[in-house]
């Protein structure tokens, strides 16, 4: 961990923060989802720098320790495509893998289909390809208490995660998170009150690690990433028929609550993903949570450098 280096390089006008290891002309972004940040690429990014990559982990705008946007509120997902090529640009980089968890995930194929020139290969972990826009996650099919539309509400999750520091908030929704089932609060309860204080932190995840996303988080607070993914998923982005042609690689753990979404696991296994990715290999990680890249970090790194191997020539 220490010989990731640290530093500040500006992107479209806001400074970001960026941690490197590792180098050499092949690069590997990685794209953080929620509540992580670039920390929850630690094991990742050691595995491919040792394999001869240049690893590169940033917070997006917004999180953690890259600056925060002069209006939040005004942001979507186009503003996180714009800044990894934006990123590429200020760092010199003309081509990269990119790698995206969670809500990182959409970024990540988004470059892909609208800059292919720029993309060696995707890799995400948790999300299949969704475009953001009103058919991405259907609320409609979920109980009202659903946590992103819980999430989506102005003012109702700041008021949530406002009874609690941030470090509280952080490992609540770890700890919630990393559970196979989908997360519902009863219509008299908030999200955060679906967490048992009794419970323990999940076994891969320590109280550094905590103290380190609590750290971030203090700094950022948590007013951009309730627009960013949340706010906007249901945003259209813009693009008629993305296609994504880079060779892909999806990993889903097979106790991940996101397979529980309605239609995700037909889509996953039906192989109607194919349809917009059709490079695409897919790998089910039996004890697999929605944390899986630090949950299991040597089967991912292990996925991980076989998929850059295989397509980094």
């Amino acid at each position: 961990m220490e010989k990731i280096q640290h530093s500040h390089v500006e992107v479209r006008g806001l400074k970001l923060h960026v941690a490197q290891i590792g180098s050499g002309d092949k690069v590997v972004v990685f794209l953080h989802g929620f509540p992580e940040i670039w920390y929850t690429w630690r094991y990742q990014m050691i595995a491919v720098a040792n394999a001869g990559y240049r690893a590169i982990a940033f917070d997006f705008r917004g999180y953690g320790l890259s600056d925060q946007p002069p209006e939040p509120e005004k942001a979507n997902f186009n503003d996180l495509v714009d800044d990894v090529v934006g990123l590429l640009d200020s760092l010199g980089i003309n081509k990269a893998f990119l790698i995206g968890k969670d809500f990182g995930a959409f970024p990540a194929y988004m470059v892909a289909a609208v800059h292919p020139e720029r993309v060696s290969g995707v890799i995400t972990l948790g999300i299949p390809f969704m475009s953001p826009g009103p058919s991405a996650v259907r609320n409609q099919q979920f109980p009202q208490g659903f946590y992103i539309t819980r999430w989506q509400e102005p003012g109702r999750a700041e008021a949530d995660f406002g009874r609690f520091d941030a470090k509280a908030v952080v490992r609540n929704i770890y700890t919630l998170f990393s559970g196979s089932e989908v997360p519902v609060a009863a219509e008299d309860q908030e999200i955060m009150d679906l967490f048992d204080p009794s419970a323990p932190l999940p076994p891969w995840f320590s109280e550094e690690d905590l103290s380190v996303y609590a750290s971030l988080y203090e700094k950022s607070g948590f007013r951009f990433a309730l627009q960013v993914p949340y706010r906007t998923l249901n945003v259209d982005w813009g693009i008629t028929e993305p296609i994504v042609k880079a060779p892909t690689l999806l990993i889903m753990g097979e106790k991940d609550y996101v397979r529980k979404f309605p239609g995700i696991e037909d889509y996953i296994r039906s192989g109607a993903m194919k349809h917009v990715v059709p490079d695409l290999d897919i790998i089910f990680v039996p004890e697999g949570s929605h944390f899986v890249q630090e949950q299991l970090p040597d089967q991912v790194n292990e996925f991980v450098i076989t998929f850059l191997g295989k397509h980094g020539a």
